[in-house]
């Protein structure tokens, strides 16, 4: 049985190609090197980590989204036996999840054999209500069988509302059931770990990429290698991998 990880949130600059890289790298270095295919029609960050080998395709036609070329991901998809990890955009959110809800393509990857796992995002400040209402709107809508992993990424201010943090607001309260896993993508000061951190993701390098680099000083390295432990070890609790 393949695992299926695709990154689903309507909101852009949230993360999710970051997400996407970060399990695609988790997943090669404890199972095995996984398929990566970067279906952002618009900003293809994904893309941009050669040593992933990142795929990219094409769903774009005559300057919209076919949705009909999300057959041939689906057609990707149908004989790995490897897990796959898959990174959207925002642009494509609203066809690519109604495609998969639609055609009931949870349904036909465990058919196949396989599980889909979804990944989304919610970030603080003034993206929170729209990443909260994408989490409800994926968690409602996606069959029993799709199992969901919620990051709370914190970059842009503190995930809370009202006074309540994410694990008290009515949306998850109502969809808790349908979550697997919560996991943190840690607040970073900007002067050190934020820094070394978006320089990483700047240059489209990996953890061991950039750890391996001689270039940069011993403490770049080691803040690098303990934000790489935290989120490793998350993803290894999470039992989704």
């Amino acid at each position: 049985m393949a695992k299926i990880h695709i990154t689903l949130q309507g909101k852009g600059g949230v993360g999710k190609s970051f997400i996407a890289a970060t399990v695609a790298q988790r997943i090669a270095a404890k199972v095995e090197k996984p398929m990566c295919i970067d279906i952002d029609p618009v900003n293809a960050t994904f893309h941009g980590y050669t040593s992933l080998d990142v795929r990219r395709l094409q769903v774009m036609e005559d300057d919209e989204i076919n949705s009909r070329k999300f057959d041939d991901l689906i057609e990707l998809l149908a004989p790995q036996s490897n897990s796959v990890v898959i990174d959207s955009g925002a642009s494509s959110f609203v066809p690519l999840s109604h495609y998969l809800i639609s055609n009931q393509v949870p349904s036909v990857l465990a058919d196949l054999g396989h599980q889909l796992v979804v990944h989304t995002v919610i970030t603080g400040g003034q993206a929170l209500l729209d990443t909260v209402s994408g989490f409800a709107h994926l968690t409602g809508q996606f069959p029993e069988q799709t199992l969901f992993v919620t990051w709370l990424n914190p970059f842009y201010g503190p995930i809370e509302h009202e006074g309540r943090d994410f694990e008290h607001m009515k949306a998850y309260l109502m969809n808790k059931h349908r979550v697997s896993s919560i996991l943190r993508i840690p607040q970073l000061k900007s002067e050190t770990y934020g820094r070394d951190l978006s320089d990483m993701l700047q240059a489209r390098l990996t953890f061991d990429e950039a750890i391996a680099l001689s270039s940069l000083t011993i403490m770049t390295r080691q803040r690098l290698k303990i934000i790489k432990g935290q989120l490793f070890d998350q993803l290894d609790n999470s039992t989704v991998i």
